[in-house]
């Protein structure tokens, strides 16, 4: 068996009251080399055993190297289904400016409304879904993600509920915290 292990980048570098999915931001870098030793601590006895991939957005890449750089006889691949939603025309807007209407609407019909006429959900879980099949048929007991909370939210429900598609109430599943990791068995 396979155990995915869904790492989130650190801190980004911008009002967390912002919408900025695929914003390509800088995290902060202190909590960046914090998330890399914690991961490295706890990858070293998987280390022969483990394909690791990140977002290629920069605060995913930012830990992917800070980990590389801690030990060096890891590789990470940057692998572009692993970016945050694209949440287009809301990008860097605060949230409280977005609008109830426009946040309304996109609750209303969370699977397919694209917000901001940016991603819809539906297209997030199908590229997710799809680096979740390349994970199940490498030959590594361990895959390591380091990319972002929507992206550790689509594994899960992928993973829990298949092709279901998930109403505005059902999706409430957690995310690991700036930094942090969880782990799915495949």
């Amino acid at each position: 068996m396979t155990t995915l292990w869904l790492v989130r980048h650190a801190r980004p570098l911008i009002d967390t009251e912002r919408c900025y999915g695929r914003l390509d931001i800088q995290a902060d870098a202190e909590a960046t080399q914090s998330a890399a030793l914690r991961l490295q601590q706890a990858l070293l006895p998987h280390r022969g055993h483990c394909r690791i991939f990140h977002s290629p957005l920069q605060r995913c890449e930012q830990l992917a190297q800070a980990l590389i750089e801690l030990q060096p006889d890891f590789i990470s691949d940057a692998d572009k289904r692993l970016l945050e939603v694209d949440f287009g025309h809301w990008e860097g807007q605060r949230w409280d400016a977005i609008g109830e209407a426009a946040i309304s609407a996109w609750a209303r019909n969370l699977a397919e409304h694209a917000p901001g006429d940016g991603e819809s959900l539906v297209h997030m879980l199908g590229r997710v879904g799809s680096a979740l099949q390349d994970a199940k048929a490498l030959d590594a007991e361990h895959v390591v993600w380091i990319s972002h909370a929507g992206v550790a939210r689509c594994a899960q429900w992928l993973l829990q509920h298949g092709s279901l598609l998930p109403q505005s109430h059902e999706w409430t599943l957690p995310a690991p915290a700036y930094g942090q990791f969880m782990q799915l068995s495949l």
